[in-house]
């Protein structure tokens, strides 16, 4: 085997390994989230006060409600089951397939997304503790439909998800947050004006989230400002970031101004002096 073959299969090695480094990180971050979810307090009551409080706020935003959505949604029964599809399928396969391929082709962007990921799913957890809210298809008043349920695809019935999850959780909703995330990364770190079709992601996931009954508007308003925040305050250069290392530069920057001017004085003061010297040597005419 030629030493260039073999550099080549273990820099594939390598990468490979450093793939599913990655992979795992970002798994093991969204099963902390699920177990800390499940660990939390089933407090029904509490949940369910919020979630009428939830209520109460999108009337007084004037929101459409969540049930005039769904009504329109189950008149067409291949568009009700697409969006159950859509929910259970598409949420984590899709995010990790991303982080995967800006990974692969666009390193900087993937930390700024993975940093951003870990961010926003931390902080979501503690709004998940301390804010239970009742979704709207367990919430009895709205009279909404378990759309998941009734077509034999939701992922709570799953023997091994649905024990690790917490259906008190709706606040904020992740599933339109990390949808966002994804759209906005993408047309971040892409050239092509197509990107824009990502934007698309997120405002479909909303739909989704919202006409299944799994979460309210304002669920998906706190997964997206969540997600917002974290994208600002994780995002490369940002003043936050970027405050020690810039004052490092700047000092950095002074002394060798500093020492540039020195060395210019130097040289300025000898050159005088070698004149004057040339100049007392220089016979008079």
């Amino acid at each position: 085997m030629s030493v260039s073959t073999a550099g080549r299969i273990s820099a594939r090695r390598t990468l490979n390994l450093d793939v599913a480094r990655e992979f795992a990180q970002v798994l093991l971050a969204f099963l902390a989230y699920n177990v800390g979810r499940m660990l939390a307090t089933h407090d029904l009551g509490r949940a369910n006060a919020n979630a009428h409080g939830v209520v109460d706020v999108e009337r007084w935003l004037h929101l459409p409600a969540e049930a005039a959505l769904q009504d329109w949604a189950l008149g067409h029964e291949w568009l009700i089951e697409l969006a159950n599809r859509y929910y259970v399928s598409v949420h984590f396969p899709l995010t990790v397939g991303v982080l995967v391929w800006l990974y692969r082709y666009r390193r900087p962007t993937y930390r700024w997304a993975k940093r951003a990921i870990f961010t926003a799913t931390a902080v979501a957890l503690v709004f998940t503790v301390l804010l239970p809210v009742t979704p709207p298809r367990l919430l009895g008043s709205l009279g909404m439909v378990d759309t998941g349920h009734a077509g034999g695809i939701s992922i709570y019935q799953a023997p091994v998800l649905g024990s690790m999850s917490n259906e008190y959780a709706a606040m904020p909703s992740l599933h339109v947050g990390w949808a966002l995330l994804v759209a906005v990364v993408l047309v971040s770190a892409c050239r092509t004006r197509w990107r824009w079709l990502w934007l698309l992601h997120p405002v479909t996931t909303v739909l989704v989230v919202v006409s299944t009954a799994n979460h309210y508007w304002i669920d998906g308003i706190a997964g997206s400002a969540l997600v917002l925040a974290a994208l600002c305050l994780t995002r490369p250069g940002t003043t936050l970031r970027a405050w020690p290392r810039a004052t490092g530069v700047a000092q950095a920057s002074a002394s060798s101004a500093a020492e540039t001017r020195r060395w210019a004085s130097q040289i300025s003061s000898g050159s005088r002096s070698k004149a004057l010297r040339c100049a007392s040597r220089k016979p008079i005419s």
